[in-house]
């Protein structure tokens, strides 16, 4: 009689995959909220170091043109104080929101349309 070995494929059982899927499942549900968390905060942080930058071209412009508190400026006179993008503009919210200049001398100098935000306003400290 012939000895009959019986060979068993080599391979994952379903409870092993389905504990697999599980525990990939459990890790990114608790990754996905930390990295959109992360993604306002630095576009966040982007708004307001443009905010800065642009309230700086603003009192360069002012200083160089001689302009009293209350002279209003316009973004495309600020272009030769700030460094633009790559499109040649000045740098835009990376969240979206768009800048309004107030005349010089305001307090703040330059506000972001997203300021109004509960969780994550854009506003200068």
């Amino acid at each position: 009689m012939k000895n009959m070995k019986q060979s068993r494929k080599a391979g994952f059982t379903l409870v092993e995959i389905m504990i697999v899927v599980a525990i990939i499942g459990l890790l990114a549900a608790i990754a996905i909220p930390n990295f959109v968390k992360a993604r306002a905060t630095s576009q966040q942080n982007a708004c307001i170091n443009n905010m800065r930058q642009i309230t700086a071209a603003v009192n360069e412009w002012a200083l160089e043109t001689g302009q009293q508190t209350g002279a209003n400026v316009t973004m495309s006179e600020l272009t030769p104080y700030i460094q633009l993008n790559s499109n040649s503009s000045i740098p835009p919210c990376p969240a979206g929101g768009s800048y309004t200049v107030n005349p010089v001398g305001n307090i703040p100098q330059v506000t972001c349309s997203l300021s109004t935000l509960t969780s994550q306003p854009h506003k200068m400290p």
